[in-house]
């Protein structure tokens, strides 16, 4: 008969203990009246910006209406990304329907490739090999990659950090195709048709409005605008959670507590943070209960500060400037090849203890 280890148990027991504490405090309880209030102010949010494109004709002060449309794409994503969680509504399908909504047909991208991407980043944070979000693309994390690349591309990797915030100005391209992709070549898509049409509607119709209102050269500049605000916005607020975290090798296992804490950074300031960044600031807490709605995060943190502490788990915390030069810096290392940033710290102690 197998027998669990008493660490195992002890960490088992520690999240659950932390479990028991955040429900004592009804901090899971959905609050569908907030993302009421949210979906109404962006709604208010689209309309205002329309009425002021169409109002404001042939004029280049139609590039801040541009940006303003690319800010209400991107907070539209953050609360497809909390329907997504299941922390608006009660019933799954119900979460599911609006997060595929709200994705596809406002913001132009996949619900099926978002949970699919998402799931496996969730469950397994920073972890070689298992979360996608690390995986080799245009930006490399882990030292092996590197030294796979040789000439211009090894050269412009071992400046990917300058590059970075350049580069996220084509994010907001790369997530529109990465949707068109799936939804044509992944068959086994739940409702693939019902996402290829809310796609073709928001990313052909969209432009058609646009062009139609503008014409086809200041449309052209007002598109380009909007989508260099949405990549910007999207990668500057989901990059400062976990990049520069310790990544996790990919024979290494780590209880649900430590791995969530250990590999994400929360990034301090108060209310208009959570706005600015849709709660994803508050990444530890989100990690740890990700059906949590995104408004209860900021009364769980220091409840979860603590316990951390009482656990000796490590709590990252960083201002919103400070976490983006740790970012470009860390990037600017791993293209170098310094294999230093990758040291996990739960590893280090259990190879060392």
């Amino acid at each position: 008969m197998t027998t669990v280890p008493a660490q195992a148990h002890r960490q088992v027991n520690a999240y659950t203990e932390l479990m028991s504490r955040v429900r004592q405090e009804g901090l899971l309880e959905r609050k569908p009246r907030t993302y009421a209030r949210r979906a109404a102010f962006l709604g208010t949010g689209f309309a205002l910006a329309l009425i002021a494109m169409l109002a404001l004709g042939q004029t280049w002060w139609q590039l801040l209406v541009a940006a303003a449309f690319g800010v209400l794409f991107t907070q539209t994503a953050f609360l497809s990304h909390d329907g997504a969680h299941r922390q608006i509504f009660a019933s799954g399908p119900k979460n599911e329907w609006a997060s595929r909504i709200l994705g596809n047909l406002v913001v132009g991208l996949s619900y099926g490739w978002w949970m699919r991407k998402h799931t496996r980043h969730h469950a397994n944070p920073n972890k070689v090999d298992a979360d996608e979000d690390i995986r080799p693309s245009v930006l490399l994390f882990t030292p092996e990659d590197v030294e796979r690349r040789t000439g211009l591309k090894r050269w412009l990797t071992a400046r990917q950090g300058w590059l970075f915030f350049p580069l996220l100005t084509l994010e907001g391209i790369n997530l529109h195709v990465g949707a068109v992709r799936t939804v044509i070549g992944d068959r086994d898509l739940k409702h693939r048709r019902t996402e290829a049409a809310l796609l073709a509607l928001r990313l052909i119709g969209w432009p058609v409005l646009v062009c139609s209102v503008l014409g086809l050269g200041l449309g052209a500049a007002f598109l380009g605008v909007q989508l260099a605000v949405f990549g910007v916005y999207m990668g500057a607020s989901f990059a400062p959670n976990h990049k520069g975290m310790p990544l996790v090798p990919r024979d290494t296992r780590i209880d649900f507590l430590s791995r969530q804490v250990l590999t994400s950074r929360n990034i301090r300031g108060g209310r208009w943070v959570d706005w600015l960044m849709g709660g994803l600031n508050l990444q530890i807490e989100h990690h740890l209960f990700p059906s949590m709605p995104s408004s209860s995060l900021r009364r769980a943190q220091p409840l979860v500060r603590a316990y951390c502490a009482e656990q000796g788990v490590p709590y990252t915390e960083a201002g919103l400037l400070e976490s983006y030069v740790i970012v470009v810096r860390h990037l600017n290392r791993v293209g170098l090849g310094d294999r230093d940033p990758f040291a996990c710290p739960f590893v280090v102690v259990n190879r060392t203890g």
